[in-house]
C-alpha cells in the first residue's frame, strides 16, 4: 500500500503543469552554473599544472555545482512538499484517505517516498553532467558519491520538514512559505553566528552538508539527517492521528 501511494504521490506531481516549468528553469540554471564552473576552471588550468597539489576538476567544478544544487533545493522542495497533503484536506478528500485501511504511518511514509522518487529525478541531472567531465579528465569518485549521498540525506530532511508543515493547514502556499522559512531561517543563524562552536550550526541541514561537499563521511552528520527526517515524519504521523481521531 505505500507503494502504491508513493506511485500516486509520483504521478500528482509529474501531472501539474507547474513541475515542468520549475524542472526547465532549475536544468537551465544546473546547467548555466556547471559551463560558468568548467570555463573559470579551463582559464586556470595553466596556472594549476604548475602546483604540486593542484584541486582537479571534481573540485572546482562538481562541488560547487552540488553546493548551488543544495541551495536550490532549500527554495524547490517547500513547492513540491505543500500539496502533499494540505491539498487533500483543502479537497476534503483527507478524511476519505483516513478512513482507509492505511495507517498514518503508511499515508506519511507512502507520500514521503514518492516525494523523493521525484527529488532523485530532478537531482540526477546534475550528477549526469559532472559525468560528462569524464570524457577529458579523470573523476574523484568518492567526491562525488559523497556529494551525492550528502543530497540525497539533505532533500530527505527537507521533504520531512515540508510534509509536516503540509500537515497542520488547508493551504499549500501557507505550507510552502512556513518550510522556506524555518529551513532559511536555520540557514541564516547558522551563516550570522562567528563562532565555530555556535550551536546554530548543529541544527543547519546545509551546515551539515558541508562535510559531504567536502568529501567527508561523518557519521555525525549522517545521524543528522535521519534524526531530523525522522523527528518530522513523526510528527506529521501524529498530526494525522489526531486528525482520525478528533476529526
Amino acid at each position: 500500500m505505500i507503494k502504491l501511494l508513493a506511485l500516486r504521490e509520483l504521478r500528482s506531481l509529474f501531472s501539474a503543469p507547474s513541475t515542468w516549468f520549475m524542472l526547465a528553469a532549475l536544468q537551465f540554471i544546473f546547467a548555466w552554473f556547471f559551463l560558468a564552473r568548467m570555463d573559470a576552471y579551463l582559464e586556470l588550468q595553466p596556472q594549476l599544472a604548475q602546483l604540486a597539489n593542484a584541486p582537479g576538476a571534481t573540485a572546482s567544478i562538481a562541488a560547487p555545482v552540488f553546493n548551488v544544487v543544495a541551495l536550490m533545493l532549500m527554495m524547490l522542495i517547500p513547492m513540491f512538499t505543500m500539496r502533499a497533503i494540505a491539498e487533500e484536506r483543502r479537497n476534503q478528500t483527507l478524511p476519505l484517505l483516513l478512513s482507509s485501511p492505511l495507517s498514518s504511518m503508511q499515508i506519511v511514509l507512502g507520500k514521503f517516498l514518492g516525494l523523493m522518487l521525484f527529488l532523485m529525478v530532478l537531482m540526477s541531472s546534475a550528477p549526469l553532467m559532472i559525468y560528462t567531465l569524464q570524457l577529458g579528465t579523470p573523476l574523484d569518485q568518492g567526491l562525488l558519491w559523497s556529494n551525492v549521498l550528502g543530497l540525497i540525506l539533505l532533500s530527505a530532511s527537507y521533504a520531512a520538514l515540508g510534509l509536516y508543515m503540509s500537515s497542520l493547514t488547508n493551504q499549500p502556499v501557507i505550507a510552502a512559505i512556513s518550510t522556506l522559512a524555518v529551513l532559511l531561517g536555520l540557514w541564516l543563524a547558522d551563516i550570522s553566528s562567528n563562532a565555530p562552536d555556535s550551536p546554530w550550526h548543529m541544527f543547519s541541514p546545509l551546515f551539515h552538508f558541508q562535510n559531504f561537499n567536502f568529501g567527508l563521511l561523518d557519521s555525525g552528520d549522517a545521524v543528522f539527517f535521519l534524526s531530523f527526517s525522522s523527528v518530522f515524519l513523526l510528527l506529521a504521523m501524529r498530526r494525522l492521528n489526531n486528525n482520525r481521531v478528533y476529526g
